[in-house]
């Protein structure tokens, strides 16, 4: 059979398989129904997919040293083994007081697994060596850990307040602690706003001095009398007896009576010393409305459910409320993000349903009642189909994922339009269903098919996507592969089958009498599931609802919808073949691809000098509405955490002062606005972008997090605009001290939008170029710039001490006797543990409260030692070896691979989103400073990086994708022309596209509009295949009954009218494919919310305007409704012409060949 013959007539072998065995696919039908709604129910709800970064973070607490001694003792040492290991991106760290944080980003080539045990046997070699430092006897350890996003932020905190002592409401946080931390979703519950115990012996240095009494003796002492040890076994006749000496104490005033020397009458530690079973310094204050609080900071394991783990917490502060807390204790849940997750996952379930009811409506105009039902079955069909792979696959059910599926709902549907369309002609034109189904299935199995891969194909290149952006962004192009592909299987073997049953061109009557019959059963049983149904009571409202459509179908809708398919259907497909053939007839074809082709290079030409205008703005991720806010309090490095706490109680206040607005509130004065408000001061008040996988203490800052109420609750209102109020009431009302507003992030953290990094050698150069330039910028008065802040800084008050060690030497005394000795009095050391109820208490020794800060006690202090030249006792002063002298420190160290870097950076203030406009401006001011020395290296990294890194992936993933579409196509087509017809008709589509946002002036967001062109490509594709295929069907068909050749052309007459035929026969499948695309992302483009849980439950739809998944998604979906709107022209009009200008072409080719073989024959003959 030739290939025209084949072309000619096709049959499908899977479909004709499923047309033939029906009672197979009706079972395969019930067996995904099923599995699917169990997955869709089982699977995890999460606002964003969890993100796992290949950086693996290593911290060493180093407690008692300066940030110039951590990084020479801990981090240079550390990043000079790291350097050793491959697959390392970039290394990071943070040398401050006390504390070290090293950061070792990999690429994507490496598991976290591999990537942490690579970083952990080069620390444990490093700390095994001879050089690294001992703390407390032991070898200083570092942390090697992994940071997932998810386990990081807290989903809850559980406040406790009443009338009790710290102490004991710390007794009742612990107590839920170890309930909430044995749930299986929950990771970790921190403790906020009180401090752990501990047993301090406070030494009297005068007593001690009198006594002749070391540090050193008073730690043996308690660290040899507090102990239980095993002696072994003693064997006896018959019996094998455990030794064991028991020497713990049992209550810490037990330790009063420890003998600490006995030379000349013995020394009782209570003689020289005080002990305390206390709280430790306080290191963290925590308060909820301005009141203290003791608080739990609760965070979940990665994978688990956040909303069935809030739910258990819920459950269990109710249980153990009623049954083991007292009445008098008020416990409050405040910051819950499970409320908002599950509201934006039902936002977008309610958007597909919405979309599905707009889909399968317009499809019953086109195709009448019971033809719409067999598409729209393909709708719950696939998704079910798709949420039984993705749970399988392990995946969460998060907004990426469900806008997948609101982008494929369209996109789904174009599948089962085109086969049952093709169905429904070919059964117009005479031929039986079965023969019809398997005919018409065999004629476009190849085209969809072909078109469905090649729509994957283009997000084939995202699912590739590297870094933390892609591990955000890749669920989408996975989920809309999977949607697609189960359309695919859907109208393959189900809609085929279907349609083979069950078609009819004319729509069946349904009689009064059934139609009464129907509404009383769905009637009655509606009624019963809607008294007697509980949670299930919805499904009454959906019978009763479906008894009343198909009352309003019989008198009201199917009289429009026969209108609307004999009528206004046939006047425009008329319509439309005048508009082709005048389109096609002569030189217009060159002319209306000439002034689509002018019409592209004037609507870039247009942007670019919109974009220069500074009208449409350049974003990097879309600029979200506040959910929270968090202002963040930063004193100078040094600052006693009682001073920080003073000042952030009163940024509280001003926080409160504008939230307390008459226009936030309701008529009853609740403030409808804010639903919690938390403060932190100390631990846990650092701000994760900059102080991210830190535990250190922080005494010096402070934050405020506001939580607002959801979107549908703020009467319109704008959180930005409380942003941008606290902002203004905050700004430079305090100085010296450095406050920032900000807000909960969309997406991954891409850093600061303005970071200019500077890296040199010499870190005080560094520091004071840092602040000439950022002086030199804020004079510049550039707008946008929230507040530069440099990370590190010179201010931190320091004392050095000095020993003279040729005098030392002389008196016996080493260096680091005077460190230990100053040491042990301030910070302390510790000699033991105090064992009580399970728990284990530090034993730590240092100077008494009153001595502890005092300068003359700390070095008129005696160093006692035994000489062990003569064994006699030495006292010599520390004052007689050292002096001392007050200095500033640095208050940390930062280096990025290993050079020492400042950062200046700040945020933007609200109202501003065009990082890139204010970073070219600071950059264009920075030509003028002359201040940077030639040892300083300027950088402008941050959020700029980030998004130059990520619009050149885009960028290569479009290009990468048209490249596999286009290999696709030709695999297809057998040929070039036709693919590149499809790849014209793609670039033309950015007509759409970029005329849609120069026109209305929106954002062009680099994340989502590059995502939307995309997905574009994708569509424009999937219509160009089916169209240009059944035209090629058309003119082979026309070829076999003029009885031509494979290789021969038919004449242009007769190739433009199978063209005509073409395509007025793929009017229909082109135009349902664009309008169910858009009505499909219409409801999340406006932002149009309507509840259709609370609608059949409680009666009332709760309808609003906007969210957080119109902010997000909007700019996405734009970006497909303009460029679709102008590719379905582009696809009925334009292709055609193409097609055209091509065939002539070709026929111009082969009459030149022709003429050639002509006149080669003729010069045979004369020879």
């Amino acid at each position: 059979m030739s290939k025209v013959q084949k072309n000619a007539d096709k049959e499908f072998g899977l479909s004709s398989w499923a047309i033939d065995n029906p009672s197979v696919i009706y079972v395969m039908i019930a067996i995904f129904l099923w599995l699917g709604f169990s997955a869709y129910m089982a699977m995890p709800r999460e606002d964003f997919p969890e993100i796992i970064e290949t950086k693996i973070y290593i911290s060493t607490p180093y407690p008692g040293n300066t940030a110039e001694d951590i990084e020479k003792l801990i981090t240079d040492p550390l990043e000079d083994r790291l350097k050793n290991i491959s697959n390392v991106v970039e290394v990071t760290s943070t040398s401050q007081e006390d504390y070290a944080i090293l950061t070792v980003e990999f690429d994507e080539e490496i598991t976290v697994e591999q990537a942490k045990q690579k970083v952990k046997d080069e620390v444990d070699s490093e700390k095994a060596s001879e050089d690294w430092p001992t703390f407390n006897g032991a070898k200083v350890e570092p942390n090697v850990f992994d940071l997932n996003f998810s386990e990081e932020v807290p989903i809850m905190n559980i406040n406790f307040t009443g009338d009790y002592p710290v102490e004991k409401l710390k007794e009742f946080a612990e107590y839920l602690q170890d309930e909430v931390e044995d749930l299986p979703e929950i990771k970790q519950a921190d403790i906020r706003g009180a401090q752990d115990l501990e047993v301090e012996v406070g030494v009297d240095i005068y007593k001690m001095m009198a006594a002749k009494i070391s540090f050193q003796d008073v730690i043996s002492a308690i660290s040899n009398g507090n102990m239980t040890m095993s002696a072994g076994n003693l064997k006896t006749v018959g019996q094998r007896r455990t030794i064991r000496i028991l020497g713990e104490v049992e209550d810490p005033k037990e330790l009063n009576n420890f003998v600490v020397k006995s030379e000349n009458g013995a020394v009782y530690l209570k003689d020289i010393a005080t002990i305390n079973f206390q709280a430790k310094d306080k290191t963290t204050y925590a308060r909820e409305f301005g009141k203290n609080v003791v608080m739990l900071d609760v965070k979940k394991r990665a994978g688990r459910n956040s909303i069935s783990a809030s739910d258990k917490i819920k459950e269990l502060v109710k249980k153990e409320t009623a049954e083991y807390f007292p009445p008098d204790l008020n416990i409050s849940i405040a910051n819950d993000s499970s409320t908002r997750t599950l509201n934006q996952v039902d936002d977008l379930v309610n958007n597909i349903i919405f979309g599905i009811i707009l889909v399968v409506t317009v499809l019953m105009f086109f195709l009448g009642f019971r033809n719409a039902l067999f598409v729209g079955f393909a709708i719950p069909m696939s998704m079910f189909m798709s949420f039984v792979i993705l749970s399988w696959l392990g995946y969460t059910l998060n907004t990426m994922i469900l806008f997948g599926m609101i982008m494929g709902l369209g996109m789904l549907v174009d599948n089962g339009i085109v086969v049952v369309e093709n169905v429904y002609r070919l059964m117009d034109e005479g031929l039986s269903r079965t023969e019809a189904a398997k005919k018409g299935i065999g004629e476009i199995a190849y085209p969809i098919i072909i078109s469905t891969a090649t729509t994957v194909a283009a997000f084939v290149p995202l699912g590739l996507w590297p870094g933390i952006f892609g591990q955000f962004m890749i669920y989408f192009p996975i989920t809309l592969s999977v949607v697609l592909g189960s359309s695919l299987f859907v109208a393959i073997f189900m809609n085929s089958m279907l349609v083979s049953k069950f078609m009819s061109t004319d729509e069946k009557e349904l009689t009064l009498k059934q139609l009464i019959r129907m509404s009383v059963i769905l009637g009655v049983l509606g009624t019963l599931i809607l008294i007697f149904g509980g949670a299930m009571r919805g499904l009454g409202s959906v019978l009763i609802l479906t008894g009343i459509m198909f009352w309003a179908y019989k008198y009201i809708i199917k009289g429009s919808a026969i209108r609307f398919q004999k009528r206004t259907m046939s006047r425009f497909e008329n319509w439309y073949e005048r508009r082709l053939k005048h389109a096609l007839r002569g030189s217009n074809v060159y002319w209306y691809f000439g002034i689509t082709f002018l019409m592209l290079i004037g609507v870039f030409m247009l942007f670019g000098m919109s974009v220069g205008s500074g009208r449409t703005k350049i974003e990097f991720f879309p600029d979200n509405k506040p959910n929270e806010i968090y202002v963040y309090v930063e004193y100078p490095e040094g600052t006693s955490i009682e001073k920080t706490n003073e000042i952030t109680k009163e940024v509280e206040n001003q926080v409160y002062a504008i939230m307390d607005d008459p226009k936030y509130k309701n008529k009853d004065g609740e403030n409808f606005m804010m639903t919690s408000a938390v403060s932190v001061v100390g631990e846990g008040a650092g701000n994760p972008l900059t102080d991210g996988g830190s535990s250190a203490e922080m005494p010096h800052k402070g934050k405020v997090t506001v939580n607002f109420s959801e979107y549908k609750y703020r009467k319109g209102l704008n959180t930005e605009d409380i942003r941008g109020r606290v902002q203004a009431a905050l700004q430079g009302i305090y100085p010296g001290v450095a406050i920032s507003v900000e807000k909960d992030a969309n997406g991954p953290p891409a850093g600061f939008p303005i970071n200019i990094e500077l890296e040199g050698n010499d870190y005080d150069e560094l520091i004071n170029t840092a602040e000439d330039i950022k002086n030199f910028i804020n004079t510049k008065n550039i707008a946008g710039i929230e507040e530069l802040k440099i990370d590190v800084n010179k201010g931190k008050p320091a004392m050095q001490v000095i020993v003279d060690r040729e005098k030392a030497g002389e008196l016996g005394v080493a260096v680091g006797q005077v460190g230990n000795q100053l040491r042990r009095s301030i910070f302390g050391e510790k000699a033991g543990v105090y064992k009580e109820d399970g728990e284990d208490y530090d034993i730590n020794i240092r100077f008494n409260e009153d001595l502890r800060y005092n300068k003359s006690a700390l070095f008129n202090q005696n160093i006692i030692f035994r000489d062990p030249a003569n064994g006699q006792i030495k006292e010599i002063p520390i004052s007689a070896v050292a002096t001392e002298k007050n200095t500033s420190g640095f208050s940390a160290i930062k280096h990025r691979d290993g050079k020492r870097v400042v950062t200046i950076y700040s945020g933007l203030k609200p109202g501003f989103t065009d990082a890139g406009a204010i970073v070219a401006e600071i950059q264009r001011e920075m030509d003028s400073f002359e201040g940077t020395p030639t040892t300083v290296k300027i950088d402008y990294t941050g959020q700029l990086e980030e998004q130059a890194k990520q619009q050149a992936f885009l960028v290569g993933a479009f290009f990468s994708g048209l490249g596999l579409i286009m290999l696709i196509l030709i695999f297809q087509f057998g040929g070039i022309s036709k693919p590149l017809i499809i790849m014209i008709a793609i670039f033309l589509s950015f007509i759409g596209v970029f005329g849609g946002l120069m026109i209305t002036g929106w954002s062009f967001v680099i994340m989502m509009t590059m995502m939307g062109i995309i997905s574009l490509a994708g569509i424009v594709v999937n219509n160009g295949v089916v169209l240009l295929d059944y035209t090629q069907i058309l003119v082979d068909r026309k070829k076999l009954r003029l009885g031509m050749e494979d290789s021969d052309l038919l004449s242009i007459e007769d190739a433009t009218d199978s063209m005509i035929v073409g395509g007025k026969a793929r009017l229909r499948p082109v135009i349902l494919t664009a309008i169910t695309t858009v009505l499909g992302l219409i409801p999340l483009a406006i932002g149009l919310n309507i509840d259709f849980f609370a609608l059949f439950s409680e009666f009332n739809p709760h309808i609003y305007i906007g969210g957080d998944n119109v902010i997000f998604w909007g700019p996405l979906a734009w970006t497909v409704i303009f460029g679709l709107i102008v590719a379905t022209f582009l696809t009925l009009i334009i292709v055609p012409v193409l097609f055209n200008i091509v065939y002539r072409i070709k026929i111009k080719f082969s009459n030149i060949g022709n003429k050639s073989a002509e006149s080669n024959e003729q010069l045979e003959g004369v020879a």
